[in-house]
């Protein structure tokens, strides 16, 4: 069974979904869009509505609370491709209140010359902000995109003492 819980932060409502204490998708849109995204093989399980999920909403308060390295708590499992695997695994590295550009993710998940596709795990993430590919801007030090929409890649930023 899985668990979906709702959490309110200051840049909008978080949807996470966790399998146990394993989170399987979170991001600031919606449920349908998380489940979209989501492998079949757990989109497909039986969901129960909770008001916290144990360990990750508290994590997650603490977060938002100013513990910045409190996501890094938080066990995860997405379905993707090696490279974004590598690269979502590199992404929790980097740490709150630094970024890095892609170029430096590609390096980092072991393909220097992978830019476009450091750039693609960075869209393709389902576990924003957890996986924290907010932190992750183009050379030169420009925002790039994100998923949820700039103002709410800035207001993490800025949060974590970034900007």
């Amino acid at each position: 069974m899985l668990f979906q819980a709702t959490h309110r932060t200051p840049v909008g409502d978080l949807f996470l979904v966790s399998d146990e204490h394993i989170l399987l998708a979170a991001g600031f849109r919606n449920f349908k869009d998380l489940f979209a995204r989501m492998d079949v093989s757990d989109s497909s399980r039986v969901v129960k509505s909770v008001k916290n999920i144990p360990i990750i909403s508290d994590l997650v308060t603490d977060y938002f609370a100013g513990d910045l390295n409190a996501l890094g708590g938080i066990k995860v499992r997405q379905p993707g491709a090696d490279f974004s695997q590598a690269a979502w695994k590199a992404m929790r590295k980097i740490p709150a209140g630094k970024t890095w550009s892609y170029a430096d993710l590609a390096q980092r998940a072991g393909s220097p010359s992978a830019v476009r596709a450091a750039g693609t795990a960075c869209a393709r993430n389902l576990i924003a902000p957890i996986i924290p590919c907010h932190r992750v801007v183009k050379t030169g030090g420009a925002l790039g995109n994100y998923g949820y929409g700039l103002e709410v890649k800035e207001w993490l930023l800025e949060h974590e003492g970034a900007l």
